[in-house]
């Protein structure tokens, strides 16, 4: 069976992303002020006081919505585990380490536009991702359907991790934890758990979705002024035939499931960081940054063990 838990991870993740990012855009401040989306070069009071009340409210709002929401539907228990370590293909923990990371950049994004020193914005974006992704977790242990996941969380910490880890070493972002999605054949055998639209798809069929380990190679470089500031080279993380969390099933609903092996990909494609192009105004570069979640569709090799060795010209 699906995990529903990690559909309503991702989900999650989406909402804090909009609510994040709309306390940025819309606190104390006009958009037409010509530098309003331009970092503040020292500590601007008026900017952290309107992101720590918009957060503080989507945080509330995101924290009571899933209690009595979602996890009201079903029967809670007290705290307990749950090894979830093989299903999916250890899909879902990709997908746990990339949401981690992606809240933790988002977080020092937002506070560095708020004049917070670097060091302090980047714990505060590391902190955040971790309290959010365990707030999950610990509502996922007190229902009777789920459970804490230590694999899970050993995921969140390692996506905050990689994160906090590179602020400290080099004081940017040299690699991301990026997300793709294309469409496949599987959902439709199943589309109560793996998705009935191209949107429940993009969330729930794990067989579509690729985590990709990002590097910017002129970051890499010594000497970067003749390499293009926005080339990456990419390696990713794929999984194909998941019917089901842990096995296929033979039939659902009486209707027979063909024979699906379950097996995992491997990825090498190139990348952009648009976000590092020079001359763009601080708005677009806003914008741009999605490009540090969302990986770029290009020309990809990929490797599995049931099909070998295969080259896709567009792979998104």
């Amino acid at each position: 069976m699906v995990s529903t838990k990690s559909l309503a991870h991702t989900s999650f993740f989406k909402t804090a992303f909009l609510l994040l990012l709309a306390s940025t855009i819309f606190q104390n401040a006009s958009l037409a002020q010509k530098d309003f989306f331009q970092p503040s070069p020292t500590y601007n009071a008026g900017r952290i006081r309107g992101t720590v009340i918009g957060e503080a409210i989507a945080g509330t709002v995101i924290t009571f919505g899933l209690n009595y929401l979602w996890y009201k539907k079903f029967p809670h228990s007290r705290f307990h585990l749950f090894n979830d370590n093989d299903e999916w293909l250890n899909m879902d923990k990709m997908g746990h380490a990339t949401t981690a990371y992606n809240i933790a950049a988002i977080q020092n994004d937002i506070f560095r536009w708020g004049g917070v020193k670097p060091g302090t914005s980047a714990a505060i974006g590391t902190l955040t991702a971790l309290s959010f992704m365990t707030m999950i977790e610990i509502l996922d242990g007190r229902s009777e359907k789920w459970g804490f996941s230590k694999g899970d969380m050993l995921a969140n910490i390692a996506g905050c991790l990689l994160f906090e880890g590179q602020q400290l070493m080099w004081g940017e972002q040299r690699i991301s934890l990026k997300y793709s999605y294309h469409k496949t054949l599987f959902a439709k055998y199943y589309p109560q758990e793996l998705g009935s639209n191209w949107r429940e798809r993009m969330l729930k069929d794990y067989n579509g979705q690729t985590y990709w380990l990002s590097f910017n190679i002129g970051s890499f470089m010594s000497s970067r002024n003749d390499f293009p500031k926005w080339l990456n080279a990419s390696f990713g993380y794929g999984a194909d035939g998941m019917i089901g969390a842990r096995s296929n099933p033979k039939e659902i609903n009486g209707n027979p499931i063909p024979d699906f092996k379950r097996y995992r990909q491997f990825y090498f494609s190139f990348d952009t960081d648009l976000y590092r192009i020079d001359k763009v105004s601080d708005f677009s570069n806003m914008l741009l940054k999605a490009n540090r979640t969302f990986k770029m569709p290009a020309p990809t090799l990929e490797w599995n063990k049931v099909q070998g060795t295969q080259w896709h010209w567009f792979y998104h």
